[in-house]
C-alpha cells in the first residue's frame, strides 16, 4: 500500500508540472498612487515628490516634504474569456474567469536629518485570481488559481550631494497561494480534485536606487530590487478520488522570485510639467524552475523540479503630467503608456497562468495644494495579448486562446 500512494504521488507531482507558478506572475507596479497609476509606472524610478517613493525609489525620499502621508484603495477588475479550439475531455469555456480585488495602501515619510530621510509603506507587490468553474474544458490544467501577497517596505534616503541621493531599504513580502484542479479518473468515474491549500511564506526583497539631478528640469534614476525565495509550505488536499490517497498531506513548493531593473528619467518644462521615461529588465528566467515537495506514508518526501521554460522580459513608458507638483495650488492631470513583454513563448503556455505582452493606457486626476488635504483618482488598462495555449493535462488536449482579456486598475488617493 505504501508503495502504491508513493506511486499515487508522483503522478500528482508530474500533474503539477503544469500548473505550478501562477503566484509569482508580473509584479505590480501599481501602487494605488498617481504617480504609479496615472503614468503606467513611467514615474516610479523618477519619483521624488510622494512617500510611495519608500517602494518606487527609495533615493527620491530625499526631496519628499518631511511627515507626509499618502492613504490609497484600489480596485482591480479582470476579464479573461478563453475561446477553445480542441477540447478532447469536453466542457465549456469558463465564461469570465477574471476576478475583482480590493487593494489599499499606505506610504509615509519622516525627514530624521538633514541628510537623512525615511519612508515606510504597505502594498499588494504580486497578486491575482483566476476562476474557471470545474467543468472548464481545461481543467484538468487548473480550475482556480489565488495569490495575495502584501509587503510591508522600510527605506532610507541619504542626499550625498545637492545633485545626487542614494535610497536602500528592504520589502517583507507575505505571500498566501491556492489553487485546484480536476483529476481525470478511469472510466465513467467523476472528476475527483486535488487542493493546494493556503501555501504560505514571507521573504525579504532588497532595494537599492539613486536618482541624479542632471540639470534643474533633468532628473535620472536607477533602481535594483534583489531576488528572493519563496518556500511556500501548506496542505495538499484530496476530494472525491477512488485511489487510495490520503485526504491530506503536507506540501511546499520553492520558487525564486526574479531580481528587477529600472532606470528613467523626468524632464521638467519652463512651465512645470513633466515628462516621464522608463525602461526596466527583469530576470524572470530564474523564477523558471519550481521545485515541489509532497510529504507521502510512511515519513517518506516525494520531490520534483518542475521547469516552466520562461524567459527574462523588459518594458518601456512614457508620460505627461501636468501640474504634478504637490507644493503647487490647482488641478492636475497625467497620461501613460507602457509596453511589458511576455515572458512565455506560445508553445509552452499553461491555463494557469496565460501570460502574455501587455500594453497599458494611464490616465489620472489630482487636486494639489501647497498646504493640507490633496486627492487624486488613477486608471491604468492592461491590454493583454491573445495568451494562446495548447496544453496537454493529464493526458487530455485542450486549446485555444482569450479573445477578451483586459485588467482595469482604479485607485483613489488622499495625501496629507
Amino acid at each position: 500500500m505504501n508503495r502504491w500512494r508513493t506511486r499515487v504521488g508522483l503522478a500528482g507531482l508530474a500533474m503539477l508540472g503544469s500548473t505550478v507558478g501562477h503566484a509569482a506572475g508580473f509584479y505590480i507596479s501599481e501602487l494605488g498612487t498617481p504617480a504609479s497609476v496615472g503614468t503606467a509606472g513611467a514615474a516610479n524610478v523618477t519619483n521624488n515628490f510622494g512617500p510611495d517613493s519608500a517602494w518606487a525609489n527609495p533615493a527620491g525620499l530625499t526631496s519628499v516634504e518631511d511627515g507626509v502621508m499618502t492613504a490609497g484603495l484600489q480596485i482591480v477588475s479582470t476579464t479573461m474569456e478563453f475561446d477553445p479550439t480542441i477540447a478532447e475531455g469536453g466542457g465549456d469555456d469558463g465564461g469570465n474567469a477574471g476576478d475583482v480585488a480590493v487593494i489599499p495602501s499606505f506610504f509615509y515619510h519622516h525627514q530624521l536629518s538633514e541628510k537623512w530621510h525615511y519612508g515606510f509603506g504597505i502594498s499588494a507587490l504580486q497578486g491575482g485570481g483566476i476562476d474557471y468553474g470545474n467543468d472548464f474544458v481545461g481543467r484538468y490544467g487548473a480550475t482556480e488559481v489565488t495569490l495575495q501577497a502584501i509587503a510591508g517596505t522600510f527605506s532610507f534616503g541619504w542626499e550625498a550631494t545637492d545633485r545626487l541621493s542614494i535610497g536602500a531599504g528592504a520589502s517583507v513580502v507575505y505571500t498566501v497561494f491556492d489553487e485546484k484542479i480536476a483529476i481525470n479518473q478511469p472510466g465513467p468515474i467523476a472528476d475527483g480534485q486535488i487542493e493546494f491549500d493556503e501555501l504560505d511564506d514571507v521573504g525579504v526583497q532588497p532595494i537599492v536606487g539613486l536618482q541624479f539631478k542632471a540639470t534643474d528640469n533633468l532628473l535620472l534614476g536607477l533602481s535594483w530590487r534583489g531576488e528572493f525565495d519563496a518556500e511556500l509550505e501548506g496542505d495538499l488536499k484530496f476530494r472525491n478520488v477512488v485511489l487510495p490517497v490520503p485526504a491530506q498531506t503536507d506540501m511546499e513548493i520553492d520558487w525564486t522570485n526574479p531580481q528587477w531593473v529600472e532606470a528613467g528619467l523626468a524632464y521638467t518644462t519652463n512651465r512645470g510639467h513633466k515628462w516621464f521615461l522608463s525602461a526596466n529588465w527583469q530576470e524572470w528566467s530564474e523564477f523558471s524552475e519550481n521545485q515541489v515537495s509532497v510529504s507521502v506514508v510512511g515519513g517518506n518526501v516525494v520531490q520534483a523540479t518542475l521547469d516552466r521554460d520562461w524567459d527574462d522580459t523588459w518594458g518601456v513608458a512614457l508620460a505627461y503630467a501636468s501640474l504634478f507638483d504637490p507644493e503647487v495650488n490647482g488641478f492636475g492631470w497625467s497620461v501613460g503608456l507602457g509596453y511589458e513583454s511576455s515572458p512565455v513563448e506560445d508553445d509552452v503556455r499553461t491555463i494557469d497562468l496565460p501570460m502574455d505582452e501587455t500594453w497599458k493606457l494611464s490616465a489620472s486626476l489630482l487636486r494639489s495644494r501647497a498646504q493640507g488635504f490633496d486627492w487624486s483618482l488613477a486608471l491604468t488598462a492592461h491590454l493583454v495579448g491573445e495568451a494562446e495555449v495548447d496544453q496537454t493535462a493529464q493526458g487530455v488536449r485542450f486549446a485555444g486562446d482569450f479573445d477578451k482579456y483586459f485588467i482595469v486598475f482604479l485607485g483613489a488617493t488622499a495625501r496629507f
